[in-house]
């Protein structure tokens, strides 16, 4: 089955369920600030509800483990947080990878 088939099966289950009712902005145009790519919407959108994907959560522990990094005290303790922080950007690296080449960019 293709992807936009169940896609739009999943739409349909959530309109009949009820799942869209009562939403932040119905009925209003999306706000198509920032960058306004469709990544970019669809991620704020799920952001909104509450639902991060994986991408995201990895980017944002990147971050913090930059932070980590940067504070760490003495040497072992840097190796020990470059160590974390590698592992973390090949992660998402992955991740925006399998986007990528899901979406066809």
């Amino acid at each position: 089955m293709k992807f936009s088939r169940m896609a739009e099966r999943q739409i349909r289950k959530a309109q009949a369920e009820g799942q869209f009712d009562n939403l932040k902005g119905a009925g209003k145009p999306l706000d198509m600030s920032g960058d306004g790519s469709a990544d970019a919407v669809g991620f704020r959108i799920m952001a909104e509800a509450g639902a991060l994907p994986r991408e995201i959560e990895l980017r944002k522990a990147v971050e913090e483990q930059t932070r980590i990094l940067h504070a760490a005290p003495d040497e072992e303790t840097r190796r020990r947080e470059m160590k974390k922080l590698a592992d973390l950007q090949l992660r998402l690296d992955i991740e925006q990878e399998a986007r990528r080449r899901f979406y066809g960019d």
